[in-house]
This record gives structure tokens, sequence and C-alpha cells, in this order.
């Protein structure tokens, strides 16, 4: 007779989560916050670029750039999160090599395309505040790059040993 509460407790319930399942769903809960402040912190540029472009807006910095500069920044990071994808699925090493070498100057084309097309339609203040906001945007992504430490084999990096 001691075995059968241990047997009712340890029987599910429709609907109802088990005493299993809620400890572990409390400890996944506690492991997605951390993915998603780590997802945060990985895309701090992207958030700061959004809330920092409206503000300088309104504080008077030319309105054209900004809004350029920021609609590139955060292209160019859904491009990268893409093409990561992309050099994952390539199985040859040069091959990765050459997608992630093409991937970084694309992204710097599209930045500084997006610097100049700012100049050109609104004049030098607005080429200066596109300079301006993609510089900030890239200190911040760079900062967060250096205090993340060295890269722990990161998937799509060949290696040295590979591109031999």
């Amino acid at each position: 007779m001691p075995d059968k509460p241990a047997r009712i407790a340890s029987r599910p319930v429709p609907g109802k989560p088990s005493i299993a399942s809620a400890s572990s769903a409390g400890y996944s809960s506690a492991e997605a916050r951390g993915a998603g402040a780590l997802a945060l912190l990985r895309h701090l540029d992207v958030a700061l670029v959004v809330i920092a472009v409206p503000v300088a807006v309104a504080l008077g910095a030319p309105a054209l750039g900004c809004v350029l500069a920021a609609i590139a920044w955060v292209l160019q990071s859904i491009l990268a999160q893409t093409d990561r994808r992309l050099i994952r699925r390539a199985r040859e090493p040069r091959t990765q090599l050459g997608l992630n070498i093409a991937e970084a100057f694309g992204r710097i084309w599209l930045l500084a395309g997006a610097i100049i097309l700012a100049a050109i339609i609104g004049g030098r203040s607005d080429g200066l505040s596109a300079a301006l906001v993609i510089f900030a945007a890239y200190t911040v992504a760079f900062v967060i790059r250096v205090l993340s430490g060295p890269p722990s084999r990161r998937a799509g990096a060949p290696s040295r040993e590979a591109l031999r």
C-alpha cells in the first residue's frame, strides 16, 4: 500500500503538468531567459539604432541620413544572419571562406552605399548623419564582439588546417 500514493502522484493528469514537467519547465524557463538575454546582447547594436534614431531626429538631426543609415544597419544585420546559415551549409572550407569574404564585403558596400545615397539625396549633413549612425552602431557591435571573448570555433568558419 505505501507505493500507491507514489504511483498516483507520478501518473499524468490530462491538462495538468506533472511534477517532473513543472520542475523542468522552471529550468527551461530560466534557460530561455538566459538565451533571450544573450540574443538581446548579441543584437544590442540593432536595438540601440532603432531606439536612438527617432530620438536623434526629434532632437534635430538630419532625418534622411539617420533613417537611411538605420534601414541599412538593420538590413545588413538581417543579411548577416541569413548569410551565416548559408555559409554553415557549405561543405567545402574554401567555399565557406569565399562566402565569408563576399558576405563581409557586401555588407560593407551596403553601408557605404547608404552613406553616399544620403549625401547625394539630402546633402552633406545627411551624409554625415548617416555616417555617424553607422559608426556608432558598428562601434557598439565591435565592443560586444570584443567583450564576448574569442570565438569558440564558430560554425561556418573554416579552420586553418582545412584551408591547406
